[in-house]
């Protein structure tokens, strides 16, 4: 029994986990963490072998190691436009992933903390467009942007990218339980703008918000592919994506080998990104789980 107020109200008794119970869970853990985990240990083991023996062997295990020899020899391929792609990949994704980020916080704080005429047809409206697959504006992007003469443009890629509906989603939802309404009126009685109030509060209370929205829109730029290929067809200005099934489908000229390094090396930004901001992106997700 507790005592509320001078209530007395009786508490339930916490439910204990059973041996087995707790082992069918982390079985179950285990079991998936191994699928997902699996392509990504024949990935560093194939990709470490000498090269020429990528497929050689079970892929399960190391039969010698080659890949500073492999990583030289994916440098010396094509006169090193690999590198070449890793750095458009780059600058696409970050860029995307930054001014996307922004004007996802803006939009989602906006919605969450304003009310204005068409607030629920907008919020609504958004919440239809995360229903809608991207690939299916695909065309559509293509003939806008042939158009207005933007193919061959880094800009036919940015442009879309810097687009999240799921990203306003998240910021809304995030705005909405992590921003209290009592904190933002202070902010104004104390002669404090607007925007000021946004940039000085809201954004650090939806930092770990932030970083989730940051990392999904990190993904999933880099792993754009259907885009990117149509509107880029100069390979300088192609990302490391489109490239590597470029090279892929072209066995005479580059050899099967190269493109398991390659895709190796291509997943090394995504997996150190992920390690600096996991910490805040373990916040972001469980953000609101408690009032």
């Amino acid at each position: 029994m507790s005592t509320v107020s001078g209530k007395r109200v009786a508490l339930r008794p916490r439910r204990e986990t059973t041996p087995v119970s707790r082992g069918a869970v982390m079985g179950l853990l285990g079991l998936s963490a191994l699928y997902f985990l699996f392509p990504l240990w024949w990935l560093v083991v194939s990709a470490s072998k000498p090269f020429g023996e990528q497929f050689s062997g079970t892929g399960l295990w190391f039969d010698g190691f080659g890949l500073f020899d492999n990583i030289a020899r994916l440098s010396s391929q094509d006169d090193g436009i690999f590198w070449r792609w890793m750095l458009n990949s780059v600058l696409y994704c970050g860029v995307g992933a930054l001014v996307g980020t922004a004007l996802s916080a803006l939009t989602g704080y906006a919605l969450a903390k304003y009310d204005f005429p068409g607030r629920g047809a907008l919020f609504g409206t958004i919440l239809a467009a995360v229903l809608v697959p991207k690939v299916l504006f695909t065309l559509p992007l293509y003939l806008m942007f042939s158009g207005v003469h933007l193919i061959d443009n880094p800009l036919a890629v940015l442009l879309p990218s810097v687009v999240s509906p799921f990203g306003v989603y998240l910021a809304r939802v995030f705005a909405a339980q992590t921003v209290p309404d009592e904190v933002l009126e202070s902010g104004r009685l104390d002669g404090a703008g607007e925007f000021r109030i946004f940039r000085s509060i809201g954004l650090r209370m939806m930092l770990p918000a932030l970083v989730t929205i940051f990392l999904f829109q990190l993904v999933e730029i880099w792993n754009n592919y259907l885009l990117p290929s149509m509107v880029l067809g100069d390979d300088r200005l192609q990302p490391v994506t489109v490239g590597l099934v470029g090279w892929n489908a072209s066995h005479v000229a580059v050899p099967p080998p190269l493109v398991v390094i390659g895709s190796l090396v291509s997943v090394v930004p995504l997996v150190i990104a992920f390690l600096a901001l996991q910490r805040f992106w373990r916040a972001g997700m469980t953000a609101g789980a408690l009032k």
